[in-house]
């Protein structure tokens, strides 16, 4: 074996030139998945897509999808591909980005859902406006934050259910009611009642005055 030139046998040891440490890695910048839904073919979703790329979104998913539809196909591909990342790299932050809440989710039910399968995925998730802007991971103080979005929820649609209800209610004590108005009104009603009263059919009847069979033999049994 070959003596290295940096040493001389038979000579007091000399430490030699320090060698610098490694620098330790560190996890890579967050990865940002975007996400934008509106709820009509009419509205329009471009001003989401510009504030998620400024937002430097690596990748978008986006839809136009009604908030009575329960599956939103968009947003499973979201999450999918961000649990992807996490499994393949569990060190690698992964950001569920989107402009506002109400894009995610239609209440308190599927915000809880949602929350869990975040907190599950060790997902986090960042809100470009509203009261609530920032980032919020699922496992640490951002738990919080959904619970009380959750409660908001909750309240939020109780409150338009009792303004709903109170609502209709007086508008009946002042003889307001809800629905189309009536296609017989009190002339009609007078002409089909005395028309009906000489014999005549209701067939005959409902043709002249231009309304259907069943709706006549409705308000024709409501004053009997």
């Amino acid at each position: 074996m070959k003596t290295p030139a940096d040493r001389n046998l038979c000579k007091p040891w000399a430490a030699g030139p320090v060698v610098p440490k490694a620098v330790e890695a560190t996890p890579g910048t967050a990865i940002r998945i975007g996400y934008a839904r509106c709820s009509t073919v009419g509205q329009e979703l471009q001003s989401q897509l510009d504030a998620l790329a400024a937002a430097q979104c690596t990748r978008v998913f986006s839809e136009k999808i009604s908030t009575r539809v329960k599956e939103r196909p968009e947003l499973d591909k979201a999450l999918t591909l961000a649990r992807e990342i996490r499994a393949a790299a569990p060190g690698q932050p992964v950001i569920l980005t989107v402009v506002e809440m109400k894009r995610l989710a239609r209440n308190a039910a599927e915000l809880m859902t949602l929350s869990a399968a975040l907190q599950a995925d060790g997902i986090q998730l960042k809100l470009l406006s509203g009261p609530l802007q920032g980032v919020y991971d699922p496992n640490g103080a951002g738990a919080i934050v959904f619970a009380v979005l959750a409660v908001a929820a909750e309240v939020e649609r109780e409150g338009i259910r009792e303004k709903t209800l109170e609502g209709l209610d007086a508008a009946a004590r002042q003889g307001r009611h809800g629905g189309r108005p009536s296609v017989v009104d009190e002339d009609k009603l007078a002409i089909a009642r005395a028309r009906h009263a000489k014999g005549e059919s209701v067939t005959a009847i409902a043709e002249a005055l231009g309304i259907s069979r069943a709706t006549l033999y409705r308000h024709i049994g409501e004053t009997t």
